[in-house]
């Protein structure tokens, strides 16, 4: 595969002087590309081009309703390229093909929201007086930057550039170091159709490009994903500048189960919240409370469910693909090392050696019951096939121990009774409750994000406009 060069100011960046970085494929170990390894003066060139481009008369020309076109344009593209998308993506993460496939068609339907909003986003007239007429007009913030996370890359990059170009907002994305194949094979895409400078994509460190970007006073909007340290560290730098800043942090997401639960059709929907991308996911279902007169049974089916797992490489049609560096896989395996008598593995909580694949990163799908919900592994973001399981009595320790860590962001509830779904579900805090389900496929029309150290703002949606618009209230005083 051929190295991936960046693309600024509508050219492809990325000489032999350039430094790059190595891409490694996860199921591997192997070579993937290499990608350049932009600085300051990358940011500075891009930030440059997208405040030219943000107000030049041919991306001023473009109608909402083109722009809404040339969405709906997108989604076709993707549909039509999904297979090679999907490999890309795959390739790059390691997750298994069904996966990265419903990736590629969840990134097409965002392109296909917004390209539907995109002509809908409306200003007020208020009442003021008689002969005042007062109006607000919306208005695109401007250059907006869209640091992209490692875990999924296309969906991530699709949600929130379709809507910053459907308001009309120029755009400039921050690939991970990890996983840049998909985001370069759109921005192709955008280098042939968008005008010069509307949309960038850059590449390389995070402490280096990145910074950069997030600190550049020429940047009007951030949107991240990523970890709460580096988050904290964005909008440190983003307030220096008094930009917005729109976070996506992570979780410790639970699975509330009641002892009227129908485990047969929550085992398998638990199972894939955690295990899912090989538990790399904020999102992941990653702690579970159970009411514990049914404990022994759900778990039984957990274990045994959990044991018919396949662990392997993409090309093995796996159900749990590889970590997604040599670092991260490191991690895991020391906390899981670290397990005292406090908490026990009920299954998984090994490293695995794929035959052919020696050189992967793969870890055993894992259970961990902890006798204690301050346990290090039911508080902290673990961020690979890890379950935490932990016991509750009744409905108000349930609540209790749903909000009972730093995080916010997605939860299910598990009951056939509504009136105790519905009293569970409204008193955690947390951005989405689901319930007798978890997740929705992508969720594109549901509003994303967390409580407390989860995020700030809400992506997906019709809301999702809000982080790239600003209104500006125009008064006309008629006088005869």
């Amino acid at each position: 595969m051929e190295n991936i060069q960046m693309l600024i100011d509508g050219e492809w960046v990325g000489s032999e002087q350039e430094q790059w970085i190595d891409v490694l494929n996860p199921a591997t170990g192997e070579l993937i590309t290499q990608i350049v390894r932009g600085n300051e003066k990358h940011a500075d060139r891009a930030v440059e081009a997208a405040r030219k481009a943000l107000k030049s008369k041919e991306w001023k020309s473009y109608k909402p309703f083109q722009r809404g076109q040339f969405l709906q344009e997108t989604a076709r593209y993707i549909r039509e390229n999904a297979q090679r998308l999907a490999e890309l993506e795959s390739t790059d993460i390691g997750k298994p093909s069904a996966q990265a496939k419903g990736d590629i068609e969840a990134a097409a339907r965002y392109f296909e929201f917004y390209a539907g909003l995109a002509d809908k986003v409306f200003g007020d007239s208020i009442p003021i007086e008689e002969d005042l007429l007062n109006v607000t007009v919306i208005e695109p913030i401007g250059v907006t930057l869209h640091i992209v996370p490692w875990n999924y890359p296309i969906q991530i990059t699709a949600r929130s550039v379709a809507a910053a170009i459907a308001t009309g907002n120029v755009v400039i994305v921050k690939s991970s170091e990890d996983t840049p194949l998909t985001t370069n094979f759109l921005a192709k895409w955008f280098h042939e159709k968008l005008p010069q400078g509307v949309f960038q994509h850059l590449t390389g460190y995070g402490a280096e490009i990145g910074s950069a970007l997030t600190s550049h006073t020429g940047v009007n909007q951030i949107t991240f994903t990523g970890s709460v340290p580096t988050g904290i560290a964005v909008m440190k730098s983003a307030a220096n500048n008094v930009v917005p800043v729109t976070l996506e942090l992570g979780g410790k997401s639970p699975n509330v189960v009641f002892k009227d639960a129908d485990l047969e059709r929550a085992v398998p929907v638990i199972v894939n919240s955690i295990v899912q991308n090989a538990g790399q996911t904020c999102s992941a279902g990653s702690r579970l409370l159970v009411e514990e007169t049914i404990a022994d049974e759900l778990l039984e089916k957990l274990v045994e469910k959990f044991k018919t797992l396949k662990v392997g490489p993409p090309a093995n049609n796996a159900d749990v693909g590889p970590i997604i560096n040599e670092k991260q896989y490191k991690r895991i395996l020391e906390i899981l090392g670290s397990v005292d008598d406090q908490a026990k593995i009920l299954v998984g909580g090994e490293a695995v050696q794929v035959e052919g694949y020696e050189n992967g990163f793969y870890i055993s799908p894992t259970i961990i019951e902890a006798s204690d919900h301050d346990n290090s592994f039911v508080q902290e973001e673990i961020f690979g096939p890890v379950l935490s399981v932990v016991r509750f009595s009744d409905v108000e320790e349930a609540i209790e121990l749903a909000n009972a860590t730093e995080y916010g962001l997605v939860a299910g509830v598990w009951s056939k009774d509504i009136d105790v779904a519905h009293y569970v579900a409204s008193r955690i805090d947390s951005g989405q409750v689901f319930v007798n389900s978890y997740g929705a496929a992508g969720g594109v029309q549901m509003p994303f994000g967390g409580y407390k150290k989860s995020g700030i703002g809400r992506e997906k949606s019709h809301l999702a406009v809000q982080n790239y618009i600003q209104i500006k209230n125009i008064a006309i005083q008629v006088q005869l």
